[in-house]
Parts: structure tokens; C-alpha cells; sequence
């Protein structure tokens, strides 16, 4: 029913004070709790009678309770106040949620009875094709089974998409712009490019799926409400049969570490879908989120992200940390298992043809759609190829430090090929540490070049890139190369180091890769 058809009842003289009038809802509630959320489904039209605002400030609270739990409509009774407060109006116009003024002669109870029979044909409807498509999943209707189904029973199309922007099921033009209005929209439902967006369940935003329906879907929310949750039914169903491999993974990871023999982990790696003989890599991921209080830990959070940039075609088991304590759904605790694996969650990866360079292009096309998303660092780090059971140890120890120079750089992806320079040498030190040996180097020429507004430290970078050489670094730099000889010489000067030693030319170089900004 729409907020139109509700106020073009004259008996109960109504008023739109905010929000659009072509706005559905399916169901009335009546509440004056500050915090209904948790007595919320979502659609409905709620009313209150105002007995939980003492100040304006509450006004914004309850709202914002109201738009987190989808409710479609607000009514406030008058009877309280004699008026609806202003703050109130501001409040729903702010957040875009249709606000209607009781009059004080209409109860709640008068209101909710003159609605219900007019409810109650959609509500038939709705329930019998709810109850269509609940059957097909039993049934065991796929994904792509139930939108064919969805696209016949409601007429609506579109695709489920994972937050990195892979599409599940479906099609859509832009499947990663629509990923990254999901991650950014202040509240869903909402539209972005050309589809209606809807959460499919609960659960952190970055591991989460969205449901993309073409067209405007607003005024008819309940449909992608209803799909959505059919969607969240299938997925709940897939990740009951994941929770038992992630259980295996977690399995191999303790059989690795624990140097067992090459059978039993040749069992274990065909448990997780990989033959001895077929090439796979190791992948180590984690999702910290500075200053959260609540919600997954960042290795569990982590493997939710990975399990989605791999396209669910692996499982993510996070292991233990050093204190022994083990996630769900891992096996018993394994000894330094977080140390290893960089504190991260771990997938083994069938490559089936694909290089770890492609693997890792993959996955960093997604985490660059993550990244749209304040307040959650990922940091993957993937091992080379490898095959058989004598290499998953070392796979395990290598994507746990690829890992751990992902995390610090502040996050991306990093393959093995990174790990075997000084960049791992460096994120091995603490920043201070960092720091203090780079300034202590380098400051005497940084407050030479700021006095003489020189390019002391351009050349000594350059010189350093050019292997030392006198007439490269000349040709680089476009001066003449007696210009290198008086720079290099003013250098040598200051810092009291000699750059034909190779100890000092090593110092230099560390102290100009030091990427950690000054605190």
C-alpha cells in the first residue's frame, strides 16, 4: 500500500509533513521505544505517539533507528505534543523517510483497523509468492534457478554481486560501480546506476552480497525486499556446506606446520579439492579495523573478504594467533599457526592454468573496489606456485610474509616475488626505529636543499639508481656531469659518509625507501 492511498483515506484526515508519498509499506507497527531496531523487519509504516523524545536530539536518534531497521514510513501522533516537533520534519526530510502527522482524534488502533483489509490482498500475493519461491529453493532450485523464477513470478531482473564486484548471479553493466555505490550508500535500499540496491542478510559490508534489481525499485521495495531474502536463504544454505571446509583447510594448515608425512597432507590436499600433481598457491589475508569495537575479528573478517575475491571457489580458514586461541571453524589449535600464516586467514588455491601474477590481478581489481569502503584495511599476501605436499610449509610461511609487508604498506596485495628484497627487511623494523635511521642519514641534506633550495636528495636518489655511475646520473638529471661530481662531493660533505663504499651507498638507499611518514 502507499502512503497516497493511506492519506486519501478522509476519515482519518492525515498529512504528509516529509518525504515522498508514492513510498509502499507492507505492514503497521506501533512502537515508543527510543531503540525499535531489534523489533524491526523492514517496510513498515510505524507509529508513535512521541513518548520517547524528552529533547530534538532524540528525534534524530529514533530516525536514524527507524532507517537502519528499512522501515518505509513514519506516523507521528499529535496528541502528545499537540503538533509534530520540527526537528522531527527536519530529521525524516535529512534522511528521506516519508514522515505523515496523526491528528489527535485518530488512535493508532482506528488507523491500523482501516489499513489492515486494504493490506491484506497484497499481503496474500506477497505471501504466496514468497512461499513459491521458498519452496523452489527446498527443491533445490540454484541461484540462477530462482531468479528465472523471480523474473517470471515479479517480473524483476538484475544480479546478485559480491562487494568486490563479481558477479554471482545474473548480469549488470557495471558490476563494479554498482559494488561501490553498495559500499558507499548511507542506507539501502538505493538506486545506482540504473538498479535498485538491496543487502542480501547481514554481516560486515566488505564480505557482503548485494542484490542489483534493473529499474527504480523504490516505490515497490517489498519485491526486492522478498528476493533478497530468498537470495540470503540460498547463501545461509551454501555457507552451512563451507563451514565444513573451512574446518579441512584449517585441518591441512595444522598438518603443514606440524611437519606430518607426505601422505597424510596429499589426503588433505585432495580433501580441499586440489590433486598432489596440480599447481596451487597459498593466499593469507586479513581485515583490521581501526578503532571497531565490535564485529569479526580481523583474520575471520579477512577470510570473508578473500572467500569473495576468489569468487567462493576456495575456502578462507583464519588460524590460530600466537596465544593459542583458534577462530571458528578451525580445527584444533595449531602452534605458531598465526605466526606463520602472518596472522591472516589461508586459502589453498587450485591455479587450473593461471599464473599467481594473474591470481594476484584479480585480486587486486576487487580490493580495489574494497577500498571505496572507510574503515577497513585489506592486506593480502600470496605465495608462488606450488605443487604437492612437500611445498605447503613453505607456501604457508611465504604468503604469511607477503602478508605481513601488505599490512606495512596499509594494505593491498603482495605476491612472493616482493618478499625476497629489502622492502621485507624494512617492514621487518619498527617505523620508529625507520625513521630515526632515515632522518639521522638524510636530514643534513634535507635543510641543505630547504636553505639553497638545492637537489641534493634528487641526486643522491638518481646517482644511487644509475648504479653510481657519473655520466647516467648527469643524463637523468639533464645537468652537466661536473654538476653530479660538486653535488655528490657537498653530500659526502654532510653526512660524513663516503658513496664509492658500497656499506654507504647500501645505508642511502635503505634510508631513501623508507616510506613511513614522520609522526
Amino acid at each position: 500500500m502507499r502512503i497516497s492511498d493511506l492519506l486519501a483515506i478522509d476519515e482519518l484526515g492525515l498529512r504528509l509533513l516529509a518525504g515522498d508519498p508514492e513510498r509502499e509499506f507492507g505492514t503497521v507497527h506501533i512502537t515508543d521505544l527510543p531503540e525499535p531496531g531489534r523489533y524491526l523487519s523492514g517496510g513498515e509504516l510505524v507509529l508513535t505517539g512521541l513518548m520517547w523524545r524528552d529533547t530534538a536530539a532524540d528525534s534524530a536518534r529514533f530516525v536514524t533507528a527507524l532507517v537502519e531497521g528499512g522501515v518505509s514510513a513514519l506516523g507521528a501522533g499529535a496528541a502528545r505534543l499537540g503538533h509534530v516537533p520540527a526537528d522531527l520534519v527536519s530529521a525524516c526530510r535529512r534522511a528521506g523517510l516519508p514522515l505523515v502527522e496523526v491528528p489527535v482524534e485518530v488512535s493508532f488502533r482506528t488507523l491500523a483497523e482501516l489499513v489492515a483489509p486494504r493490506l491484506s490482498g497484497d499481503v496474500r500475493d506477497a505471501l504466496g509468492r514468497h512461499r513459491r519461491l521458498v519452496a523452489a529453493l527446498a527443491e533445490g532450485a540454484d541461484l540462477r534457478g530462482l531468479f528465472e523464477l523471480t523474473a517470471a513470478e515479479l517480473g524483476v531482473t538484475g544480479a546478485v554481486l559480491s562487494a568486490s564486484g563479481a558477479v554471482v548471479v545474473g548480469t549488470a553493466a557495471d558490476p563494479a560501480g554498482l559494488a561501490r555505490a553498495y559500499l558507499t550508500a548511507p542506507r539501502l535500499p538505493a538506486l545506482a546506476g540504473g538498479a535498485t540496491l538491496f543487502a542480501v542478510g547481514r554481516g560486515h559490508r566488505a564480505a557482503g552480497w548485494v542484490l542489483a534489481c534493473d529499474g527504480d525499485l523504490l516505490g515497490r521495495a517489498d519485491l526486492g525486499y522478498e528476493l533478497a531474502a530468498c537470495v540470503a536463504l540460498e547463501r545461509g544454505r551454501l555457507e552451512e556446506g563451507r563451514r565444513v571446509e573451512r574446518r579441512l583447510a584449517g585441518q591441512l594448515v595444522a598438518a603443514a606446520l606440524a611437519d606430518s608425512d607426505a601422505a597424510e597432507l596429499n589426503a588433505r590436499l585432495r580433501t580441499c579439492g586440489i590433486d598432489a600433481d596440480e599447481p596451487y598457491a597459498v593466499v593469507s589475508a586479513t581485515a583490521p579495523r581501526p578503532g571497531a569495537t565490535r564485529g569479526p575479528a580481523p583474520a575471520v573478517l579477512g577470510g570473508q573478504i578473500l572467500e569473495e575475491l576468489l569468487t567462493r571457489e576456495a575456502v578462507a580458514a583464519p588460524v590460530p594467533d600466537g596465544s593459542g586461541r583458534t577462530p571458528p571453524g578451525v580445527g584444533g589449535p595449531v602452534a605458531g599457526g598465526g605466526a606463520a600464516a602472518g596472522g591472516g586467514a589461508v586459502a589453498f588455491v587450485a591455479l587450473r592454468g593461471r599464473s599467481v601474477g594473474e591470481l594476484a590481478a584479480r585480486m587486486r581489481a576487487g580490493a580495489a573496489v574494497l577500498a571505496a569502503l572507510p574503515g577497513t584495511r585489506l592486506s593480502v599476501g600470496l605465495s608462488g606456485a606450488l605443487t604437492g605436499a612437500a611445498a605447503l610449509k613453505g607456501g604457508v610461511e611465504e604468503a604469511g610474509h607477503a602478508l605481513r609487508l601488505a599490512q606495512a604498506r596499509d594494505g593491498g596485495v603482495v605476491t612472493r616475488d616482493e618478499i625476497y628484497t629489502h622492502a621485507l627487511l624494512l617492514a621487518t623494523v619498527p617505523g620508529d626505529v625507520r625513521r630515526s635511521f632515515s632522518d639521522r642519514l638524510l636530514s643534513p641534506l634535507l635543510a641543505y636543499d630547504r636553505r639553497h633550495q638545492s637537489d641534493l636528495v634528487r641526486t643522491l636518489d638518481v646517482f644511487l639508481d644509475c648504479a653510481g655511475s657519473w655520466n647516467a646520473c648527469a643524463e637523468r638529471l639533464h645537468v652537466h656531469v661536473n654538476t653530479v661530481r660538486y653535488r655528490v662531493r657537498r653530500i659526502e660533505e654532510l653526512t660524513g659518509r663516503n658513496l664509492s663504499a658500497m656499506s654507504d651507498r647500501v645505508d642511502f638507499f635503505l634510508a631513501l625507501r623508507d616510506t613511513t611518514p614522520p609522526a
